[in-house]
């Protein structure tokens, strides 16, 4: 698997210095050294215990894999499950963690134990209670509330894109093929043959995964106005259409990050993927890259899953490329792990940032389990060509850079996992961190 994952990383990366990407890491993260954790055991030998719960809220039941066992010598192994801890003894040695506040096992339900070479020990266990509940998730529509001043910020790099707007209408936008199903609403000539959706001065329309907003008054752009292209040219927009894919590209300024795209003379599209919205009266508040993506992406699809009971998606680059394949799984994960386990270590020199909790010695998150299939070097092109003439697959569209960058992230949480778990079918699991 590490020789897979090297090739895989190497892949992506390149893809993405040649899209010209945020970072030029190529190599594969290397772990790092294991932290002592806190133990109740009096004779312990170990650097702490790693291992990975599962907790599914919907069933209050956990898969639980002990990861430390993983390395431990054939010897028997005694395990011991408490309410609010867990220890593992073999020989002289004993490991041992605490679970995170809130979480409770019932030990007198664990059940199916069982140690698999290179994973440690797998056994389920149900919860003493129910586990705390989930944030309310953050959805698009909600970001944004009519007669309040707001900034948007470049994620990357924290430049103002755009300053102290306030919106008068905040509205939603219908499904992008809404234009194709006129006909099963109307037994006369198409009404909205000439209409466009395009926002007026104080208005933002609020679309599955981006903001439409109206051009004029903006700060980052020329008075004319017009729009930074990624070769650097500037281009007026002297009509509704623009001919070159290339110069509707919007573009930080500081750090030639693509932010969105033009769609009109007067109207801009900017992805949830590349800015950060803040009311005007808060300063800047930074995340990192890494971070940010997944718990967008994982966002989106729930918004999705909920309104549209969509479960499979197509992620696609701007120019219309299918990047990955993803089929939502579970929604209601609650990923408990200590920085013992592998994945806690997961860094890549392309984000900057490591994929570990701040604070404690197990992190708790609320995640989304998803399965996919990476589409880059003509990967899964039969099954991308069916998916997308399939009516239940919806394509999701980002800038081409953040494609990768989000495969990237799948793959680190893909590789960070139990080698039993990496698959289901022909399909890989990862976890989406919100």
């Amino acid at each position: 698997m590490v020789k897979g994952w090297n090739r895989f990383a190497g892949e992506v990366a390149e893809s993405l210095r040649r899209c010209g990407g945020r970072g030029g890491g190529g190599a594969a993260p290397a772990p790092a050294g294991e932290r002592p954790l806190p133990a109740r055991c009096p004779a312990l030998l170990g650097a702490g215990m790693a291992f990975l719960m599962e907790i599914r809220r919907g069933t209050q039941s956990a898969l639980l894999v002990i990861r430390a066992a993983a390395e431990l010598p054939s010897a028997p192994v005694e395990v011991s499950v408490c309410a609010d801890s867990l220890e593992v003894r073999s020989g002289g040695s004993c490991d041992a963690a605490a679970l995170p506040a809130g979480v409770r096992l019932a030990p007198s339900s664990c059940r199916g134990l069982r140690r698999l070479r290179g994973d440690g020990l797998h056994l389920r266990v149900r919860l003493r209670r129910p586990p705390p509940g989930a944030d309310v998730v953050f959805t698009l529509r909600e970001s944004l509330k009519p007669n309040k001043n707001y900034i948007f910020y470049c994620q990357s790099c924290g430049d103002i894109v755009v300053k102290d707007r306030k919106f008068l209408r905040v509205l939603p936008l219908p499904s992008e093929n809404w234009s194709d199903l006129v006909e099963e609403w109307c037994c006369h000539p198409d009404p909205f043959a000439r209409s466009t959706l395009h926002p007026q001065h104080a208005d933002c329309f609020v679309g599955d995964n981006f903001f439409l907003l109206n051009s004029e008054d903006e700060s980052h752009l020329p008075a004319s106005p017009v729009c930074c292209s990624e070769a650097g040219h500037h281009v007026s927009h002297s009509g509704s259409n623009l001919k070159s894919k290339e110069n509707t590209r919007v573009i930080c300024k500081r750090c030639k990050t693509m932010l969105g795209e033009t769609v009109s003379s007067d109207t801009i599209k900017y992805y949830v993927t590349e800015v950060i919205i803040q009311p005007a009266e808060e300063s800047f508040s930074p995340m990192p890259r890494s971070q940010f993506v997944q718990s967008v992406v994982a966002q989106c699809l729930l918004e999705l899953s909920s309104a549209k009971s969509t479960f499979r998606f197509t992620i696609k680059g701007d120019h219309g490329k299918t990047y990955i394949l993803i089929w939502l799984l579970n929604s209601d994960t609650l990923l408990v792990e200590s920085l013992g386990s592998s994945s806690s270590h997961s860094d890549f020199a392309l984000f900057g940032d490591i994929l570990t909790p701040t604070s404690g010695p197990v992190g708790t998150w609320n995640a989304v389990k998803v399965l996919y299939q990476p589409c880059i070097q003509c990967r899964n092109k039969e099954l991308a060509d069916a998916w997308e003439n399939d009516t239940g697959v919806h394509p999701l569209k980002f800038p081409s850079e953040t494609c990768l960058e989000l495969l990237l992230v799948l793959g680190l949480s893909t590789a960070s996992l139990p080698p039993s778990l990496r698959y289901m079918n022909s399909f890989q699991v990862a976890f989406l961190k919100m």
